[in-house]
Formats: C-alpha cells, sequence, structure tokens
C-alpha cells in the first residue's frame, strides 16, 4: 500500500487493524486510538480518498490502497492545510486528542463541497457524527469548517459556461 504518498511493502497478520499497523508498523503515532470499536473517531484516515475508522478495518483489506494519515496532511512547505488553520483560528482544538480523526474526515466534506454549495450547519453537524471531542463542544469546530469550505470555494476555480455579462444602472437609471 501506499501511505501518505510513500509505497510501504510488509507483511501482514490475517487479523491485523489497519491502526496497529499505522501506529505501530509504521510510527504513524497521529491516528490514535479511542475505543477500538469505531465509536469515537480518533483512528480516522483516509483510504482511496475516503474516511475510514482504521480500528475496523484489517490491513489486508487496505492492500493496493492509497492510505493518507494525519502526517501526511501538511502542505509542502510544512504550513497547515487550510482546515487545519480554520479550526486554529475558530479555536476548533483544545486538547488535540480528537482534532487528528476530525481534520481526516472533515477534510473529506471539505474537498467534496469545494466546487459546489457550502455545507449548512446541520450537514457539517451530522458529518461529524462518529467523531467525539470533550472539550469543544463542536461550536469551534463547525465553524472552522465553515471557514475552511468558505477559503476552498474561493480557491476553486470558476465553470462558467458562457462569459457573463453583468449590467449595471446609474442612479439616472442608465445602463453602464
Amino acid at each position: 500500500m501506499n501511505v501518505n504518498g510513500r509505497p510501504e511493502q510488509f507483511t501482514a497478520q490475517p487479523n491485523e487493524l489497519l491502526v496497529e499497523r499505522l501506529r505501530d508498523g509504521l510510527g504513524l503515532t497521529g491516528t490514535k486510538v479511542g475505543c477500538d470499536t469505531g465509536q469515537c473517531g480518533t483512528c480516522v484516515v483516509r483510504l482511496d480518498g475516503r474516511s475510514v475508522k482504521s480500528c475496523l478495518v484489517l490491513t489486508a483489506s487496505a492492500a493496493g490502497g492509497e492510505v493518507a494519515t494525519i502526517e501526511g496532511e501538511t502542505t509542502r512547505g510544512g504550513e497547515l492545510t487550510g482546515l487545519q488553520e480554520a479550526l486554529r483560528q475558530e479555536h476548533g482544538t483544545q486538547c488535540g486528542f480528537c482534532t487528528p480523526g476530525m481534520v481526516m474526515a472533515l477534510g473529506e466534506l471539505v474537498d467534496v463541497t469545494a466546487g459546489g454549495e457550502a455545507p449548512t450547519e446541520p450537514e457539517i453537524r451530522e458529518w461529524l457524527t462518529g467523531n467525539l471531542c470533550r472539550c469543544t463542544g463542536y461550536h469551534s469546530v463547525v465553524r472552522g469548517v465553515q471557514r475552511a469550505c468558505a477559503a476552498a470555494r474561493a480557491e476553486a476555480p470558476a465553470t462558467v459556461p458562457e462569459p457573463a455579462v453583468v449590467a449595471a444602472s446609474t442612479a439616472a437609471g442608465q445602463e453602464v
């Protein structure tokens, strides 16, 4: 499998969980183990572009896949991603234990909405289902996602099929 853009080869036990391989086998400890039952979301990674709870995925089932962890989420220069920066600005991280899983799960939401309508607050909260946070109360996380989505939409190239013609009128009613 490729992990954060790097090919990795290893032999996995039939019952080995992806979270175990990432943390213990590859030293990627940003992926947290919280509940071991898929309830808390601290272990969320992206597998082939989709957020998954790595404590529920067998390593063998991810063979040949593309896995992205929180360690692979920085920009080339090492700066925070748009979502990470928005969460920082909105105080969406406090103790930080849930943050890696939230960033991985919410990053997918930012990506899938970048070219379209911004997600509503209820849609963001629905997306957060399965990511437990004991510190923030989610309000600051929702604001951070809204900020990140707005920034992503601003960066997304606008697709306009025909050149737009805009007419304005002066106070005297003359078209300009």
